[in-house]
């Protein structure tokens, strides 16, 4: 049973990624239309309309700090090719060329793949809009076990107003609806327990269709695939040597050495599964030395459980932690899962100064209870989340 609650939570984490993708795509194509970057080209004797030049969308990436770099500007477009939401004009190149070719997006030329998946997805934003827009909508700021949840519905309400609607014949049908929207990540409950039922269960969008999304959150995916293998490896907020243009990040503890690991950029989480012992001590040409792999040993002095943590009376208390990250972070590092717990804190930044500790554990981010999930989902949660980070931490009574 175990085993196909996580093949669901897994499909459901997969669709709601392609989910997020199709936003991306579609904010950027109506900002694209808007600055008059897609518009009818001729090209060889022939006019084609709604089109884009491959290098200078790739200029404008660069121009809107929507992409650091070429190479990432590429990336970007690629994975949007890989998601059926552009293509080559002719469909002569399956590679996005940072040339002067000629694109398209498939929603602009009536070729964008109507597949469950997707109707299940615009089915889903269709319900999130018109909740949204209703005076006295049911969709709102609610508080369960002292966290409070953004977009958030009691399933009941929903299964009444679905039938009052006419967006289902009956509450069956709805509460079919509902479960396929679960199934594909658009809507799941707080804390992820349970199904959809008709109850007076708490349920939440997990999407927030109308926030503004970066488009290097796009490639936050592979990185989160690549740590799959290594759960407990942990995830590093804090570039080194922001100036100069490192790749690697700090991984700090007080009192220990400086691990330099190899990492990505703020927008994205990074696989450190590798060697345990590579260890650099503090020098001034630290920025120097090469970047290494590392996934050192837990700071916990055993494993410890939700059950500990939450039973009455335990020696644990909880902090509100609210963390204003600078240009290159938050200063932190996660690891393990279910609770997951600070395995580094930076001493000169902004989570220590927020009165983070090395071996507190993860209770909310954001508002959304966290005990239960994995460092990979926490992550995604913080990346993807507001510059200003309230995190609830529970640490041991000393």
């Amino acid at each position: 049973m175990d085993s196909l609650c996580s093949i669901q939570k897994q499909k459901a984490t997969e669709r709601h990624h392609r989910a997020e993708v199709m936003i991306a795509g579609e904010q950027l194509r109506l900002r694209l239309h808007d600055g008059k970057l897609i518009k009818d080209r001729r090209y060889h004797l022939r006019t084609y309309p709604n089109c884009f030049v491959a290098k200078e969308l790739t200029d404008w990436l660069i121009n809107h700090k929507e992409a650091p770099d070429r190479e990432t500007g590429i990336r970007l477009m690629q994975k949007l090719m890989d998601h059926n939401i552009i293509h080559h004009v002719c469909d002569e190149h399956l590679d996005y060329k940072d040339a002067k070719l000629l694109y398209r997006f498939r929603k602009d030329d009536g070729t964008f793949p109507l597949n469950k998946d997707v109707k299940v997805f615009m089915r889903g934003q269709s319900l999130y809009e018109t909740l949204i827009n209703a005076e006295d909508t049911f969709l709102k700021v609610r508080e369960e076990n002292a966290v409070k949840y953004q977009r958030t519905f009691l399933s009941c309400e929903m299964v009444d107003w679905l039938v009052q609607e006419g967006e289902a014949a009956n509450r069956k049908e709805a509460v079919e609806l509902c479960q396929t929207l679960l199934e594909h990540g658009i809507i799941q409950h707080v804390s992820g327990r349970h199904q959809f039922y008709d109850s007076d269960l708490l349920y939440q969008f997990r999407i927030n269709f109308r926030r503004r999304r970066r488009l290097t959150e796009l490639l936050s995916e592979n990185s989160l695939r690549a740590s799959s293998d290594s759960p407990d490896s942990p995830f590093c907020l804090r570039k080194l040597n922001p100036e100069q243009n490192s790749s690697s990040f700090l991984s700090v503890q007080p009192n220990k050495e400086i691990k330099l690991v190899s990492a990505v950029r703020r927008s994205s989480v990074t696989s450190l599964a590798g060697g345990a012992n590579a260890y650099f001590n503090l020098s001034p040409s630290l920025g120097l030395l090469p970047a290494v792999e590392c996934n050192p040993k837990s700071v916990l002095k055993r494993p410890i459980t939700n059950e500990e943590l939450l039973t009455p009376g335990a020696p644990y208390v909880k902090k509100t932690l609210t963390i204003v990250g600078d240009a290159v972070g938050w200063g932190f590092v996660v690891r393990g899962g279910q609770p997951c717990h600070i395995q580094a804190v930076d001493p000169g930044g902004p989570a220590a100064a927020a009165g983070m500790k090395v071996c507190q554990f993860v209770y909310s981010v954001n508002g959304i209870y966290v005990l239960h999930l994995d460092y990979q989902t926490i992550s995604s949660l913080i990346m993807t989340g507001p510059r200003t980070l309230v995190m609830e931490v529970m640490e041991g009574i000393e």
